[in-house]
């Protein structure tokens, strides 16, 4: 899909507007891996794969979907939530559907909520407009998290093996940059200790760098460093790079030792630290 931004082990949540006469202003909220075949099955009908409640009222419109998530399970539980809020333990308590509020302001509105509510708020995920002409504000006070990007345009998802080894390119290739560790480094950057073959642990993707440290070691270091210097989370949201200083989103270290962004280029390799280099990522 031309101009369509591509996503790694895509996971998603979506919500879809009726454009049928008969039926419009009705919505859908469901999951997804591949937003692009998904809205071809809602539209084609039930023998298609499509969904019981939206086959024959179509064509329908995916405006919006959410997509981040770390894995299916994380993906379908936001789904339930969303499609059930007055059900769910964590959003209960939010006010009903409002007589001047369409159907369509409704879910979104939930959905804002949802952002802003543990655990998914400490979660990576981008709010993104997949039809700008349907685009509107976000409810006063109920903002994303400021790691949460408002994107707009198509998404294509593409699937990563899973286990894929993430490959270091040789190191002469960036002897620009400053203070980069050894690529044959194999202690934690953290704690120093030795790294063992079956230890869980976490890599630097910015190119160049070959910082590794245990999952657990950089987890608590980033907590630390949050502005409240609170420990009580066992996730972290962001953090910087020990070795390069990189300011990174813990979710895209996770999918980085998933197999993600292997084909990383070296940008901003000069930042001043000012903006994230991840921002390249939700582009």
């Amino acid at each position: 899909m031309e101009g369509a931004h591509t996503v790694e082990n895509f996971f998603g949540c979506y919500l879809l507007y009726c454009t049928n006469p008969l039926y419009k202003g009705r919505t859908y909220i469901g999951f997804t891996n591949d937003p692009n075949r998904r809205i071809k099955q809602h539209n084609k009908g039930v023998k298609a794969g499509g969904a019981c409640r939206t086959s024959g009222r179509g064509p329908w419109d995916m405006v919006l979907i959410i997509h981040g998530f770390p894995n299916e399970i994380s993906a379908l539980r936001f789904e339930w939530a969303w499609q059930h809020p007055k059900k769910s333990r964590r959003l209960r308590h939010l006010p009903g559907k409002k007589k001047s509020e369409k159907a369509f302001q409704y879910c979104f509105r939930i959905a804002c909520e949802m952002l802003r509510t543990g655990p998914w708020s400490r979660l990576p995920l981008t709010l993104r407009w997949l039809k700008q002409e349907y685009h509107i504000d976000v409810p006063a006070g109920l903002d994303p998290p400021s790691h949460m990007p408002i994107v707009f345009g198509p998404v294509v998802s593409k699937k990563v093996q899973p286990g894929a080894e993430t490959e270091q390119l040789p190191s002469d290739q960036y002897c620009d940059l400053p203070n980069l560790p050894s690529l044959t480094s194999s202690r934690c950057a953290v704690c120093s200790k030795k790294l063992q073959k079956s230890d869980n642990k976490v890599n630097c993707f910015m190119p160049g760098c070959a910082m590794q440290a245990h999952a657990t070691c950089l987890a608590a270091q980033f907590l630390a460093s949050t502005t409240d210097g609170s420990t009580d989370h066992l996730l972290p949201i962001e953090g910087r790079c020990p070795a390069c200083k990189t300011v990174m989103l813990w979710g895209d270290l996770v999918k980085h030792k998933k197999g993600c962004y292997k084909t990383l280029t070296l940008q901003a390799s000069e930042s001043d630290g000012s903006e994230h280099w991840t921002d390249k990522l939700h582009e």
